[in-house]
């Protein structure tokens, strides 16, 4: 009997498509990884019986990035990457062990089934799979087939079934396209951005981002709202003058007409067209014309359209909109929700989609109106040769979505019905009036058949004034005549459904990755979100933007990378060759980079008139150990510490506070030590800004701490303070915060585990003694006699917070509250504290795993 491994994209998605697959008669485990399980059934593939693994991976396996010294921003000239530096594929999550995973799950298998999501990404993600199973999966007999492609659109049990009946073949080319814009992205993004922070942000102290970045997409995008920022800042209103005139067809009611003329901005020829008209007493009806027109319904659904009406109608921006998209997808409620078709192919189930929502409170009588009179096929729409229009897939209720998640089903299945609903028709009728020599107008709008509005309302035909009936030769009395003074009024800045259309139209990323970019303009602080969604660009996006046009005005256009995209999608169909497109590519960018580098000056000059230099900005905070003259702390982001008369200037931890510790110098090179802190719940550490940049021993990394500093002797030091292995990540030493009373903690000094203990203690110290049982340092605790828990009234004891007894009660594992996700307390695998026995020869104790109360804490955070 053959086994046949099943992968998909994500763990939710491997159990709907097992259930679907098994009928519901499967075994389910947890994965080695903790993150993904693997579900395990019998059945039948090819004619032949076999045992079937379903499992998933979570996302991309690997991803794209330079090797070893190509990562330092300090070592390697920026130009190098276009071309001299390798790049390398690594494991995009190393703590999910995602290749060790798939290849225990692979190993011994005969066939592979790619459940990946079916786009680009998708099949860039397959053969990431298969460079990890392949090797340790039976060697197939000479020509016999063991790698198949399920392609399908969303997770209903007619479309999986006929996945798995019609298996293909994973899409070499659309995984190379992938490839190819990973290390377009990689190279060009990572070059212009590593230059231009370390020169701006080396000479400028109010910037306020942690990131200069450049970006092929995200740039061209900040473009589009400078541009637009550029035309309201140069905006000049104009006074222009409207006739309007109102009739009397009645005693009680008036009508107001429109002038044909629309507008002029001559004061005095507006005058002489009111004098000629005032002298009128009737208007006479010129012509009566009677039509009855169409109000189409809207095209199928697809990603942009979706976006742009959950930014505008909804406001949701659009990465959150996709992320529920993508829920409600997983979930089985809708279509996959990345497409760029707008029509349904001949043999899509539309009445079979329109009946699960038969009994929806909300819509249930059109539905059922349009199920028993028949639906009306949708209109024909583009065929990008990808997925099927997004399309509500099972019913939903209000309780079961919530929120967000409910908001964007409703609009997705009103579409939907809309797409099969009947045209909105209405019957418009023109009357022309002439008053004098000059003619107005006016137009009304009657509904005769409301079709697709009912159940989208908000595109009703709006409720006009009802028009008189009259005939050609009626007359009117006029009522009133009058010259209205108006100004010509600026562009509003864009909206992210104008944007989004904007990027569309030149094409500046895929309809899975515009939320991406506009995501980062906004995180990039060149931009920022006003009310109803407006993307308002900050100085800093002006400048950038202004720059690059001042330069070279192809890095902000659309037009080079649209020119790019275009290359890529001819990988993905095969009519380019992947090496070609790349090499082509990167040159044409590294001359840009070169002439870029030549004319910084230019770019440097829009900054000067907007930003403040270093040595302006900031504030005394702590003493320079070269000058011993006061360095300033810079909180703008990136925080920082800047010394003038050295004109040195040395990264800190970001996102958390900065504050001077005690006064007290480090012993290695006099500098003062600061305090950095990411709240009460959260951890706080010393650091030497000078060891913070610039590492004093072998064994220590850039950004490290006193709680990693391995300095034998200094009292802040991780040699002297560090008490034990962490009790959740491999590499971390709990370390003893020194800062912390009464409230005493230690931390760890690689993750976010935190253990309160010893409350309302007078003084913790480590002790030099280690513990018999598992190694760890000893602490020594001294209690005021009032507030002392030690049993007998003792004020004061020795021993292990994770072995002793005594301490047990005394001792509570929390995870710190940190103020940002991707704050780090260092780096790689350290050497922690040891004294006595059990020491290891790089100065570390040898832990035993913490027995009882930590132990079981552990296991349940675990």
């Amino acid at each position: 009997m053959r086994t046949v491994l099943m992968v998909a994209e994500k763990p939710s998605l491997a159990q709907s498509i097992a259930k679907i697959l098994s009928r519901g008669n499967m075994s389910s485990r947890k994965g080695l990884n903790g993150a993904c399980s693997v579900h395990e059934y019998t059945g039948s593939f090819i004619g032949q019986s076999a045992n079937f693994k379903m499992t998933s991976v979570c996302g991309h396996v690997m991803t794209l990035d330079f090797i070893g010294k190509y990562n330092s921003w300090d070592k390697v000239d920026p130009a190098e990457l276009f071309s001299k530096a390798p790049t390398e594929k690594k494991e995009a999550n190393p703590k999910l062990t995602m290749v060790k995973f798939l290849q225990v799950e692979g190993r011994g298998c005969d066939c592979i089934v790619l459940w990946l999501d079916c786009d680009k990404e998708g099949e860039n993600i397959c053969f990431e799979v298969l460079d990890a199973v392949l090797p340790v999966m039976n060697k197939p007999l000479s020509t016999e087939r063991t790698i198949y492609r399920a392609k399908f659109s969303s997770i209903t049990d007619t479309d999986i079934c006929n996945a798995m009946n019609h298996l293909g073949e994973p899409n070499r080319n659309e995984a190379l396209s992938v490839d190819a814009r990973q290390e377009l992205d990689l190279r060009i993004g990572c070059a212009f951005t590593r230059f231009q922070t370390k020169y701006f942000q080396g000479k400028y102290g109010n910037l306020d981002s942690s990131l200069i970045s450049f970006g092929p997409c995200q740039t061209p995008t900040l473009g589009f709202c400078v541009e637009r920022h550029d035309k309201i800042q140069s905006f000049k209103p104009e006074t222009y003058w409207v006739l309007q005139a109102k009739v009397n067809p009645e005693k009680e009611s008036s009508l107001t007409l429109d002038w044909d003329r629309v507008r002029v901005f001559d004061r005095e020829i507006a005058q002489m067209f009111l004098n000629i008209t005032k002298t009128a007493k009737e208007a006479k009806v010129e012509s009566v014309s009677k039509k009855e027109k169409v109000k189409q319904r809207p095209l199928a659904l697809n990603t942009v359209e979706m976006l742009r009406v959950a930014s505008a109608a909804l406001g949701m921006g659009p990465q959150h909109a996709m992320q529920i998209a993508e829920r409600l997808y997983t979930q089985g409620y809708i279509s996959y929700p990345r497409t760029e078709t707008t029509h349904y192919p001949e043999n899509f189930d539309l009445k079979g989609c329109l009946r699960q929502q038969a009994n929806n409170p909300y819509w249930a009588e059109t539905v059922k109106a349009l199920l028993s009179e028949g639906i009306n096929r949708p209109r024909k729409g583009h065929d990008a040769g990808d997925h099927p229009p997004i399309t509500p897939m099972k019913a939903a209720t209000e309780v079961e979505l919530g929120g967000d998640g409910w908001r964007l089903y409703e609009y997705i299945t009103r579409h939907f019905i809309a797409t099969v609903s009947a045209d909105c028709k209405y019957l418009q009728t023109n009357i022309s009036f002439s008053i004098g020599p000059e003619r107005f107008s006016c137009v009304g709008k009657v509904v005769t058949s409301p079709g697709f509005t009912e159940i989208m309302p908000w595109h009703s035909i709006p409720l006009e004034e009802s028009l008189p009936c009259c005939e050609k030769g009626d007359l009117f009395p006029v009522g009133e005549i009058k010259l209205l003074e108006m100004q010509t009024s600026p562009p509003d800045y864009l909206t992210e459904a104008e944007l989004i259309t904007l990027m569309e139209k030149h094409g500046i990323g895929t309809d899975a990755s515009i939320p991406v970019h506009i995501n980062n303009i906004c995180q990039r602080n060149y931009v920022t979100v006003e009310s109803g969604r407006r993307l308002k660009p900050t100085n800093l996006g002006i400048v950038l933007v202004h720059g690059y046009y001042k330069i070279d005005a192809e890095l902000v256009l659309p037009t080079i990378r649209s020119a790019v995209e275009k290359q890529l999608n001819l990988i993905a169909l095969g009519k380019a060759n992947y090496h070609q497109v790349l090499e082509h590519t990167l040159d044409i960018f590294k001359r840009k980079f070169h002439y870029f580098v030549d004319s910084i000056a230019g770019m440097d000059e829009l900054m000067e008139v907007s930003f403040s230099p270093l040595a302006a900005t900031g504030k005394p905070l702590s003493r320079c150990g070269k000058c011993h003259r006061f360095m300033k702390y810079i909180q703008a982001k990136p925080s920082r510490l800047h010394c003038s008369h050295c004109d040195d200037t040395y990264s800190l931890p970001q996102n958390g506070t900065i504050k001077l510790y005690k006064e007290l110098r480090c012993p290695l090179d006099d500098f003062e030590l600061v305090l950095w802190s990411s709240g009460s719940r959260g951890k706080s550490y010393p650091l030497c800004p000078y060891c913070y940049n610039h590492p004093p021993f072998r064994d220590m990394k850039k950004g490290m701490g006193c709680n990693e500093c391995t300095h034998p002797t200094c009292q802040h030091s991780l040699s002297m303070l560090g008490i034990g292995q962490c009790v959740e990540c491999e590499n971390g030493v709990l370390v003893l915060d020194s800062t912390s009373g009464p409230k005493w903690k230690m931390a760890c000094n690689k993750c976010n585990v935190i253990v309160h203990f010893f409350e309302n203690a007078h003084k913790v110290r480590v002790s030099p003694e280690t513990c018999d049982l598992c190694d760890a340092a000893l602490v020594d605790v001294d209690f005021n006699k009032a507030k002392s828990p030690l049993p007998g009234d003792e004020t004061q004891h020795s021993g292990c917070v994770f072995c002793d007894p005594v301490f047990q009660d005394l001792v509570e594992l929390k995870h710190a509250a940190m103020r940002h996700p991707m704050h780090r307390g260092g780096q790689g695998k350290r050497q922690g504290r040891g004294r006595g026995k059990g020491r290891r020869p790089g100065g570390r104790p040898n832990p035993k795993k913490p027995k009882d109360k930590m132990a079981a804490l552990a296991a349940y955070f675990v």
